[in-house]
């Protein structure tokens, strides 16, 4: 039975002449899925409508480019700067309709933030000023190719409108070419289309709503997505967007959509590091100036915390982007009461990492979810019944475990897992321990609440040896025991004075006031933060260049600026010559250092736990998932665990 709380969010609301069954809307992200030169692909459209099947009340379709200077430069982008796409566009729009969800489309230019190599020429904007994220200089557009970008996007609406779509959302934020002209940053027009009031640099935007107008008519949506704050020196600010809303709704707008910031924005917006909701006073800031529904956005990855945003006025709808990147049921199970079954977004950032950097280490090409196997393989109906259940034995009840258990279970095997300790979550369980990693207790949750539903026979406090499984006669294991911790060869070791950051983490250990942290990886890092938040002097050594290099591109500036601003002292290159009861000597740049310490506390890596698969090797059939292969991340465990079962 749903929670009384969550029942505004099922409340429908009308946007002009556009109904919603909630509001709940599905934000536009980009994916990669499309096909090629902009056209539709049959994965995006699965993707999409088991985001509508999944009871989200509005699907934004991600950004389709307008004019041909427009495009980013992704693989997979969508275009609609040709009749030529919309029948593909019909068939999206009308696998999404059928699903249950209205949906419209983003529309966007990308200005100086495309790329020359990509265009074939140099990009464009409004003014030649440099960018800080392409390291290009764009070139400045005249007011005729201005006008020529404005025609565009009313053709771009033009043509979402004969697709079947019920509105568009301008893309008008982020640092694309719509928040180019709207920012005093990088609007230094003196045209019609510049100037020095918010006001002035609004009027682009509202010569684009106009033409949408004049196109469409009024029974068509359109929304203007903003950076409501940019958080740039000298960008726009709360103020400004303000005042920009309401030239925009006058122009014909009538929904506004809230978000924050620019691609080099230095604003934390995506880590799990930043608090659920909190760029909702961004939202409020608009309904407070306008009077159509707006939309809020950011780090909403719970339903009771999207109700509250709405119960409080600070917004009529609630957009969810990775939310529904990692369960696209999120809408259905909050109406269901199901609540503790969403697989909550951990804000891993995995996805960016993977769009940013283009590698696409696992699956198919395209956007990657860490939790989430089947994001992008929507249409491959991947865990169909097999016609006769095996006997599977799980060993571990990590989340590469607990995943090919859940995984198993659904397609009909009969499955039980062994865990050696006394609870669930294994790595988990440490991750989730220090500071700003609080999400990844969703992610235990969530597994530990499959197995309850899916009937897998879980047996805690179970030390599993190769004599105990093999009278268990299974059909299959997955060993999925995780690694152990690794001891570096560094004479004195071995002293009292020494605790491994395992140990510590788990309360198995302590240290003194003063410590010298041993290993700069993620480990280490986050071992750092952990104990200058509990105020002990630290001092973080590596034999690398850097610290942190294990950590994903679209968290890391965040983690390294944290470290910069606490009193954590790193040294990097250093050699390790001794370590004594009263500190460490090392060496560096030729030169041997003593550091005292209280405790040394040592993050050498982890190895994989290997015994039990050796010995199982040629009696059983036999899948190994996760660190017991070798130590990685979450996403690597889950990605295996969920293959495991696959192959079973």
């Amino acid at each position: 039975m749903r929670p009384e709380e969550l029942d505004i969010l099922f409340e429908p609301i009308v946007i002009g002449k556009m109904e919603l069954k909630n509001r709940l809307v599905m934000a536009p992200m980009g994916t990669g899925y499309g096909g090629r030169d902009g056209f539709v692909s049959d994965r995006i459209i699965a993707y999409l409508a088991a985001r509508a099947k999944g009871g989200i009340g509005l699907v934004t379709v991600e950004v389709a480019y307008t004019h041909r200077l427009g495009r980013a430069g992704l693989g997979g982008e969508l275009a609609i700067t040709d009749d030529k796409y919309i029948p593909g566009l019909r068939t999206l729009s009308d696998a999404i309709h059928r699903a249950g969800a209205r949906v419209v489309i983003q529309l966007n230019h990308a200005g100086r933030y495309a790329r020359a190599k990509n265009l074939g020429e140099a990009p464009v904007a409004p003014s030649a000023i440099p960018s800080r994220y392409t390291g290009e200089t764009p070139r400045e557009l005249t007011t005729g190719e201005v006008e020529e970008i404005v025609e565009a996007f009313g053709e771009g609406a033009r043509r979402a409108r004969e697709a079947g779509f019920d509105g568009v959302e301008l893309m008008g934020s982020t640092g694309y070419l719509i928040s180019q002209f709207c920012s005093p940053l990088t609007n230094k027009r003196t045209d019609r289309y510049g100037g020095e009031t918010p006001e002035a640099r609004a009027i682009f935007v509202k010569e684009i709503i106009e033409k949408i107008r004049q196109k469409v008519g009024y029974d068509f949506s359109i929304c203007v997505k903003m950076s409501v704050d940019e958080y740039l020196p000298g960008g726009s600010t709360i103020e400004d967007s303000q005042r920009m809303a309401k030239v925009f709704v006058k122009a014909g707008a009538d929904r506004l959509h809230a978000w924050a910031g620019w691609h080099e924005s230095p604003k934390p917006m995506l880590p799990m590091s930043v608090p659920r909701a909190a760029f909702v006073h961004l939202s409020k800031a608009l309904k407070e100036v306008t009077d159509v529904p707006v939309t809020a956005v950011g780090r909403i990855n719970d339903p009771f915390v999207a109700a509250s945003v709405i119960r409080e006025g600070k917004a009529d709808l609630i957009a969810v982007g990775r939310g529904l990147l990692a369960d696209p049921e999120f809408a259905n199970k909050a109406y269901e009461g199901r609540v503790g079954e969403i697989r909550r977004c951990i804000g891993c950032c995995v996805c960016f990492d993977v769009m940013m950097s283009q590698i696409h280490r696992a699956g198919p090409e395209g956007v990657l979810c860490a939790i989430n196997p089947e994001l992008g393989r929507e249409g491959e109906n991947l865990l169909k019944p097999v016609e006769k259940g095996k006997k599977v034995l799980v060993i571990g009840g990590g989340p590469g475990g607990m995943e090919a258990a859940r995984c198993a279970a659904l397609k009909g095997h009969r499955v039980t897992l062994w865990e050696r300790s006394d609870k669930l979550g294994g790595s988990l369980g440490v991750a989730v321990i220090p500071p700003f990693k609080e999400e990844i207790a969703c992610l235990t949750a969530y597994l530990t609440r499959q197995m309850e539903i899916n009937n897998v026979e879980v047996k805690l406090n179970k030390n599993a040896t190769a004599e105990d499984i093999l009278k268990e006669n299974p059909d299959c294991v997955v060993v999925a025991l995780g690694s152990k911790q690794n001891v570096p060869e560094i004479p004195g070791i071995d002293k009292a004075n020494v605790v491994m950051a395992i140990d510590l983490l788990t309360g198995k250990a302590a240290t003194g006031e003063n410590v010298v942290l041993i290993g700069g990886g993620l480990i280490g890092v986050d071992v750092a933060e952990y104990l200058h938040q509990r105020g002990k002097k630290v001092t973080l050594l590596t034999r690398q260049a850097q610290i942190g290099t294990d950590i994903g591109i679209s968290t890391r500036w965040v983690t390294m600026m944290r470290i910069r601003e606490s009193n954590i002292k790193v040294m990097t290159k250093v050699s390790y010559r001794e370590i004594r009861r009263d500190g460490v000597l090392i060496e560096r740049e030729g030169e041997e250092m003593f550091i005292p310490a209280d405790t040394i506390v040592i993050s050498g890596g982890l190895l994989p736990d290997r015994e039990l698969v050796e010995a199982l090797k040629g009696k059983v059939p036999l899948r190994e998932v996760g660190d017991c292969i070798e130590p990685r991340k979450i996403k690597d465990a889950v990605h295996e665990g969920f293959e495991a079962a696959l192959a079973i």
